[in-house]
């Protein structure tokens, strides 16, 4: 109920700290902002992995890429407090680019011409998926899995440092930094 911040809310942030949208992938060296590059190959213990992505690439500005990593460690760490097993959060899109929008309306009715992925400040992590540490110990169940997530993105939200937006239909969070 607390995540329902909107697409104009979530444009109040992405327009302060984003860069200038990009018409295709060709432009992400000379972006208008840095970018730093976000994922890559798993390792054991990382706090979030990229999923394999379709319509976005994997860059933020380095507000968002702090947040990113800031939201994975604070899960990692509530994990380890209520001794519950180690999780990896799986992020499944990042920045796109006006041609990576223009796409992905085409299946996604949801996707939006205002997108505010195209400024490299949000991300969107999945609520129903996590990637387990250890294979042979206990599991957690999934739904205990999204309240410690929840918990993490109220904390940071209520310290202004992002805007959420709780999805049902696509079973995900999308998280703007705001600083």
């Amino acid at each position: 109920r607390i995540f329902r911040d909107d697409n104009d809310t979530h444009l109040s942030a992405v327009e302060s700290i984003g860069i200038t949208p990009l018409a295709s992938r060709d432009g992400i060296k000379s972006a208008s902002r840095e970018l730093k590059m976000v994922g890559g190959a798993m390792r054991f213990g990382e706090p979030y992995v990229v999923d394999r992505l379709t319509h976005s690439s994997p860059f933020l500005v380095p507000e968002a890429a702090e947040l990113l990593k800031d939201i994975g460690e604070a899960f990692y760490d509530s994990l380890r407090n209520k001794h519950l097993p180690q999780y990896s959060i799986i992020v499944t899109s990042l920045l796109r680019t006006d041609a990576d929008a223009k796409k992905l309306s085409r299946t996604n009715v949801n996707a939006s011409q205002r997108s505010v992925h195209c400024y490299g400040t949000t991300f969107v992590i999945t609520y129903t998926r996590f990637v387990k540490h250890d294979d042979e110990g206990p599991s957690a169940r999934d739904v205990d899995l999204k309240a410690v997530l929840t918990e993490v993105l109220r904390d940071l939200r209520e310290q202004g440092r992002c805007y959420v937006k709780y999805e049902v239909k696509q079973a995900c969070f999308h998280i703007t930094a705001r600083k």
